[in-house]
């Protein structure tokens, strides 16, 4: 009987890799900005300072990845030093190439180093105070939902449930007006003043047209009105 061959162990994993392996690319970065920059002074991961009256100081905290420790970091580091930047190893699809992440550097007055080990740092955001573009459309947005909408039927936070916005409850309202048979959309009007657009558009399929002007409630409507009792 031939022998089993015993199947060979997997390789073992390769060690975590250590904020240390990110030191040598930031320190020639800020070398090459004319700072003397130096390791693990009084907890910080770096300390650089360029020479003058008063003399510029920056502080560089690293992390493999960008963390809430990281910027928390930072956050500690801004009265002490002019310039603080954090640190992280280059990703390609990690929270470093997130442009919302940038912003927020921005916002907080960070800088943002991606370090490429053996390659070179790439500046992802510059210290600098940073105003988001007003969005005049998404404000509007935001207001007008927030003055239609009727109560606050939702919890904050909430996922994976049926969001009860402005227009789904004027849609509820059409599917009441219609529960106890087809009507018009003015014969709806004081249950549900905007009635004619809502059939209009059936965006939750509920409402089907009986004839010309007249409408009447499907089943998934109905069902939507009983799952809102229930």
């Amino acid at each position: 009987m031939a022998r089993r061959r015993r199947r060979a162990a997997p390789p073992a994993p390769p060690r975590a890799a250590h904020e240390t392996t990110l030191y040598d690319e930031v320190k020639a970065h800020l070398e090459s900005l004319g700072y003397e920059a130096k390791g693990e002074v009084c907890g910080c991961d770096i300390v650089a300072v360029r020479a003058g009256e008063p003399p510029f100081l920056v502080v560089t905290e690293m992390k493999m990845s960008f963390t809430l420790e990281l910027l928390l970091q930072g956050v500690d580091r801004l009265a002490a030093a002019d310039e603080v930047w954090l640190a992280v190893r280059a990703s390609r699809r990690g929270r470093d190439q997130d442009g919302r992440v940038r912003k927020l550097c921005r916002l907080l007055g960070f800088g943002l180093l991606g370090v490429d080990p053996g390659r070179g740092v790439e500046v992802l955001a510059e210290p600098s105070p940073y105003r988001p573009r007003a969005n005049p459309r998404r404000r509007a947005l935001l207001l007008r939902e927030h003055k239609r909408r009727r109560g606050d039927p939702n919890k904050g936070g909430a996922t994976r449930t049926p969001i009860m916005t402005a227009y789904r409850q004027q849609a509820l309202d059409c599917a009441r007006a219609l529960r106890d048979g087809p009507a018009r959309p003015r014969d709806m009007a004081a249950q549900a003043p905007e009635a004619g657009r809502i059939l209009l558009r059936n965006v939750y399929g509920w409402f089907e047209r009986v004839e010309r002007g007249v409408y009447r409630l499907t089943p998934s409507g109905m069902a939507a009105l009983l799952a809102l009792e229930t």
